[in-house]
């Protein structure tokens, strides 16, 4: 973890008058940015008007080139920033510096261009509360731009479960927890990072719940992100991760299960909420044909995953808990 990174030292962000139960737990929001001043300055005026205040906010800035760092200084005095040395810093890194520098006992993960209801924190704090300690993440309902309505319609009628991944955009999670599993591995970089997470978590004996009845706004389109960029790591890291945690059997029907499952899945199964667990798998295969030398991006995360292979094998460790689940639906 960089050692160069500038942190300004200032105050905690202060609460608001609330009945001593509720601030029995203090809580701080975690922020990872880049580049999205705009995006940045919702996020965090919707977090200095939540119902229940958080203890803190940190945001990491990745050396953004918009001016992220001096508006926060300016305008935003009571939030502790991290700013990079540069950026090239992947998600992962950067949202473990947040999460090391905090000192609470519970962080909120969230995306830069997420923005929270004024009652997230307080909905989500009760949700976690009514769970036992070894529930190390409390993932919450996500809403992005071009959910189709039948998509909206299944999360509207989905119960809370017990999940093999969570919402890195928008979820509560236990520092302890997160700390003793290592927190995201960096050689990640960005994207499915929040699954080969859990997989730890739950080799550890914890879970993590996702309540979709408490929900956060996403700016980022619903599906995964076009591009290169984008498809490099997803397709990378899901082996990756695999490659660590899956039992063998699974192992073995995983690409067969990857051709079928995923990328000759229809749309109207990812549009009317066949997929709700796997949100990283939607439109894969738009992607693929969209995306302008698909098929050398692929060859090259391919590669990766061969380079990363002994990487990989020296931190097996088979996930056989009752919450794995391959990341198919």
């Amino acid at each position: 973890m960089p050692t160069t990174a500038q942190s300004d030292s200032r105050s905690s962000v202060q609460p608001a008058n609330s009945p001593a139960g509720e601030r029995a737990v203090t809580v701080t929001a975690v922020i990872s940015t880049w580049n999205k001043l705009a995006d940045l300055r919702e996020n965090l005026d919707a977090l200095l008007v939540q119902t229940r205040p958080f203890d803190d906010i940190v945001v990491v800035d990745n050396a953004s080139s918009d001016g992220t760092a001096a508006a926060v200084r300016k305008d935003y005095p009571s939030v502790r920033l991290v700013v990079m040395p540069h950026s090239a810093y992947g998600a992962c890194e950067t949202f473990n510096i947040g999460f090391a520098s905090a000192t609470t006992p519970l962080v909120a993960i969230l995306d830069d261009d997420v923005v929270l209801p004024r009652e997230w924190l307080e909905r989500s704090l009760k949700a976690l509360a009514a769970e036992p300690p070894t529930t190390a993440v409390l993932s919450t309902e996500v809403v992005e731009p071009g959910m189709p309505p039948a998509y909206l319609a299944a999360i509207e009628a989905s119960l809370p479960r017990y999940m093999s991944t969570f919402r890195g955009c928008a979820s509560l999670a236990r520092k302890a927890a997160l700390e003793q599993a290592g927190f995201y591995d960096e050689r990640l970089f960005i994207y499915g990072n929040e699954r080969d997470l859990t997989c730890r978590l739950l080799n550890l004996g914890y879970r993590v719940r996702h309540d979709p009845t408490v929900r956060a706004f996403h700016k980022t389109p619903f599906g995964i992100k076009m591009g290169k960029r984008s498809l490099f790591y997803h397709a990378r890291n899901a082996w990756l991760t695999m490659f660590k945690y899956a039992p063998l059997a699974d192992l073995m029907r995983l690409p067969w299960l990857v051709v079928t499952n995923v990328l000759m899945r229809p749309k109207p199964k990812e549009t009317a909420g066949g997929v709700l667990d796997a949100t990283g798998t939607i439109g894969i295969g738009k992607s693929i044909r969209q995306t302008k030398g698909a098929a050398w991006v692929l060859v090259r995360a391919a590669a990766s995953v061969l380079w990363n292979l002994p990487y990989c094998l020296k931190r097996r460790q088979p996930c056989r808990a009752e919450d794995f689940e391959l990341p198919l639906s």
